[in-house]
C-alpha cells in the first residue's frame, strides 16, 4: 500500500540546499524511512537527479555494518562523490554510527552534497537533537496519519474510518492490517517492546514498574487537567506507589522527549500570560494511548480532543489551554471569581483560533456550556465548536462558529472557512 506524505515531501523540498543537515524525527514506525528512502528519492529520480548521485547509507542493514565506523562511513560519502554535480546523501538509523555528530558536520563541508537523516532510537528520538550539529540542523517532525491521510487509504466510508481510527490511531503499519485482533496486538507489543525498551535503556530505569504504572496515569487523564503532584496523589492512593516527585517529573521529560506525550499548558487570555501547572498531556498517537491501556478505555470524547490536539501540531499551530477569567452573581448578590477553560488556543504567526472540543451539542445546556468560556473572550479571532456531529457550518448570533469535526480533519484550511 502506497501512502501519501505530501505535507512532509514538501517540506523536505523546501529545504533542500539550504546548507543544514535535514533531521527526520518521529517516533518508531511513523515511517521515517519510507519517507526518506521512497517518497523522497522518486522525487529526487524524478526531478532528473542521476542514481548514481544518490549516495544511499542503511546502518541498520547487516551489509552496512563496516560503515558504522565513522571514518569508514565520512569516506564511503566522500568517495561516491566523483564529479562536481550535485550529490544528495540519505542515511538511516545514523545513531548506530559513533560520532555522528562529527560525521554530519563534515559533510557540512562538502560543496555539493545535500544531507539527510532519519534515526529511531531514543538517543536520536531526544528533543534536542538539532543542537548537536551546532545550529545547523533543520528538523522535519513526522506525526503519524493524520485523519485526513488514513481515511484516504483506508479504502473505507468515512465513519467506517473514523470508528477505527479512534481506536488504533494513525501509525502507517496499522492502516496496513485488516483485522482488529492484528491492529491491536501490533500497537501493544510495540509500545512495550520498541517505546518503553528504548526509554528505558537511554535513561537506564531501573524502577521499571513505577515507569509503567506513570503511563497507565497518564493514558487514563487524557484531555485533564494535571501535574506532578496531582499524579503523585493518585499513585499513592490508588497504586500504593512510593514514586517522588522528582521521579515523575523526570519520568514525564523522558517521555517527551522520545515525542510519545505532549503537553499543553494553560494560557490566560486576558493577562496573556502563561499559568503553569495543572496542565494537559495527550498522546502522540491515540492508538498507542488506547494500546497501553488494554484497549479498555476507549473514551470518545477524550480521544477526540486529543485528536483535534495532533491535528493542529500537524498543521504547525503552537497549541494551549486556554484560561478565561470571569465573575459571577452568586445568589446572595456578593460575585465570586470564576475560571472558564477554553480546549485549545492555536497561535501560528498573527493568526489565532479558539476551538472547543464537543462530541455533540444535545440540547441548550450543553450548549450554553461549551459557548460560555468562548463568549467572554473578548478580542476578535474565530472561535469554533468542533463537534462529531454532521452539521453545516454555521455561526451563531453571538460569533461562534460550529463545525464538525470531519469538515475540520478533511480540510487542512477548514479554520480559515
Amino acid at each position: 500500500m502506497d501512502i501519501k506524505r505530501d505535507k512532509y515531501l514538501n517540506d523536505l523540498i523546501e529545504r533542500m540546499h539550504n546548507g543544514m543537515i535535514k533531521i527526520v524525527t518521529g517516533i518508531r514506525r511513523v515511517g521515517k524511512s519510507y519517507l526518506l528512502f521512497k517518497i523522497f528519492k522518486q522525487y529526487l529520480l524524478a526531478s532528473g537527479v542521476p542514481e548514481d548521485h544518490l549516495i544511499e547509507i542503511n546502518l541498520d542493514d547487516r551489509a552496512n555494518i563496516g560503515l558504522r565506523d565513522p571514518d569508514k562511513c565520512y569516506n564511503f560519502v566522500r568517495s561516491k562523490i566523483t564529479d562536481g554535480g550535485q550529490f544528495y546523501v540519505l542515511i538511516d538509523e545514523v545513531q548506530l554510527l559513533p560520532d555522528f555528530e562529527d560525521v554530519l558536520n563534515g559533510c557540512l563541508h562538502i560543496d555539493n552534497l545535500d544531507t539527510y537523516v532519519t534515526g529511531s532510537n531514543s538517543k536520536f528520538l531526544s528533543k534536542d537533537v538539532v543542537t548537536e550539529f551546532r545550529g545547523r540542523g533543520d528538523e522535519i517532525h513526522l506525526y503519524p496519519l493524520t485523519f485526513k491521510e488514513y481515511y484516504a487509504c483506508s479504502g473505507r466510508d468515512v465513519y467506517k474510518a473514523w470508528a477505527d481510527y479512534v481506536v488504533y490511531g494513525g501509525l502507517p503499519y496499522v492502516a496496513t492490517l485488516k483485522s482488529e485482533e492484528r491492529k491491536a496486538a501490533y500497537l501493544s507489543n510495540l509500545f512495550k517492546t520498541t517505546y518503553l525498551k528504548d526509554i528505558i535503556e537511554r535513561n537506564r530505569i531501573e524502577k521499571t514498574q513505577e515507569l509503567e504504572d506513570l503511563i497507565n496515569v497518564l493514558a487514563s487523564s487524557v484531555g485533564s487537567l494535571s501535574n506532578p503532584s496531582k499524579i503523585k496523589v493518585t499513585m499513592e492512593s490508588e497504586l500504593r506507589s512510593k514514586i517522588s516527585l522528582n521521579t515523575i517529573k523526570s519520568y514525564i521529560d523522558y517521555l517527551e522527549e522520545a515525542f510519545v506525550l505532549n503537553a499543553a499548558y494553560r494560557y490566560d487570555i486576558k493577562g496573556r500570560r502563561y499559568i503553569g501547572a495543572p496542565l494537559k498531556y495527550y498522546f502522540e498517537d491515540v492508538g498507542m494511548r488506547n494500546a497501553r491501556l488494554g484497549f479498555r478505555q476507549v473514551e470518545e470524547p477524550h480521544i477526540m480532543e486529543n485528536i483535534i490536539f495532533n491535528e493542529l501540531k500537524y498543521r504547525g499551530f503552537s497549541v494551549d489551554v486556554g484560561v478565561v477569567k470571569t465573575r459571577e452573581l452568586k445568589s446572595d448578590g456578593s460575585q465570586q471569581r470564576k475560571l472558564l477553560e477554553i480546549d485549545f488556543v492555536a497561535n501560528k504567526g498573527s493568526r489565532k483560533f479558539y476551538l472547543q472540543s464537543a462530541l455533540s451539542l444535545l440540547d441548550e445546556n450543553k450548549i450554553r456550556q461549551e459557548k460560555a468560556s468562548l463568549i467572554n473572550v473578548e478580542d476578535s479571532f474565530k472561535k469554533i465548536i468542533v463537534v462529531k456531529d454532521i452539521i453545516n457550518l454555521q455561526r451563531d448570533e453571538d460569533g461562534i462558529n460550529k463545525m464538525s469535526i470531519f469538515d475540520f480533519l478533511l480540510d487542512e484550511n477548514s479554520l480559515n472557512l
